[in-house]
């Protein structure tokens, strides 16, 4: 449980963080692509009405808000204001009360032991110190609640992605792991240790029928997806990188684009029960 980051600033990464998520359109994304992972986390992690939720970066509330429609009492935190917002506003169309409460999920500001379920839905996975995240997780878990989180697999869409953007990224801080680790079953198994009890684990796939080819997918992502964006202001004065990374992006969607245009996205489920 040791701290890798502890020279690094984090009120600094928080901040870059924010505005990185904060960028494009990620509510749009949110709604369009990944929304059908949120009902399958609540029902997976059991939630119902009575129980006090924690949703770790929540982003615009794709499994806070089903949550919530259950009765239970649910607590939506994210980093970026601007994802909180849009998801109250939908929260609003849909006529569900929760909280919104901005929170980094390396430092949550809650008691310990204060939910009966603390959830992340492709969320936890981007805070960039996984132990830290992980810690804080648990941390405010009650003994015998559950813990639930769907993070995309390093073998998946996402993690094919990264791994494009990757060289043409600036350098992470200090100690920071690869968002897609989360989706390694042993790693998350390791980030928990002792304190959970009865993991379970599934690989699914989420079916995604939006793009018609790789360069479909490559300007959905530049024009939406915040660390995408942010790979390409980085090399932005560089042509020649531009367009091998434009290469590397399109590549990256058809080679996940079935023949029936639609994409498999895979991600790892899993659930676990505070010791």
């Amino acid at each position: 449980m040791t701290n890798p980051s502890s020279t690094v600033d984090h009120q600094a990464v928080a901040t870059k963080h924010r505005a990185m998520w904060a960028t494009g359109d990620y509510p749009r994304l949110a709604a369009e692509l990944v929304s059908p992972l949120g009902p399958v986390l609540v029902a997976a992690t059991g939630i119902g009405e009575g129980d006090r939720v924690l949703d770790v970066a929540a982003g615009t509330g794709n499994a806070s808000i089903p949550a919530a429609e259950t009765g239970a009492s649910v607590v939506a935190s994210d980093l970026c204001p601007d994802l909180l917002e849009a998801g109250a506003r939908s929260a609003a169309e849909r006529g569900v009360d929760l909280e919104w409460r901005e929170a980094n999920a390396h430092e949550l500001p809650f008691g310990d032991a204060e939910f009966d379920v603390v959830m992340s839905s492709i969320g936890v996975m981007f805070a960039p110190f996984h132990q830290l995240a992980a810690n804080e997780m648990v941390r405010v878990c009650k003994p015998g609640g559950r813990i639930g989180l769907i993070s995309w697999t390093p073998e998946g869409h996402i993690g094919k992605l990264w791994a494009a953007m990757k060289p043409y990224a600036p350098p992470p801080p200090a100690g920071a792991q690869p968002p897609p680790l989360w989706g390694q079953e042993d790693h998350v198994r390791a980030l928990l240790g002792d304190r959970v009890t009865d993991v379970v684990t599934e690989r699914r796939m989420l079916k995604v029928d939006h793009f018609a080819d790789g360069a479909e997918f490559r300007d959905y992502f530049k024009a939406t997806y915040g660390p995408t964006i942010a790979v390409y202001r980085n090399i932005e004065g560089d042509p020649d990188r531009v367009a091998a990374l434009d290469a590397e992006i399109a590549a990256v969607g058809d080679s996940v684009l079935s023949a029936s245009s639609s994409m498999d996205w895979e991600y790892l489920l899993l659930t676990a029960t505070r010791a």
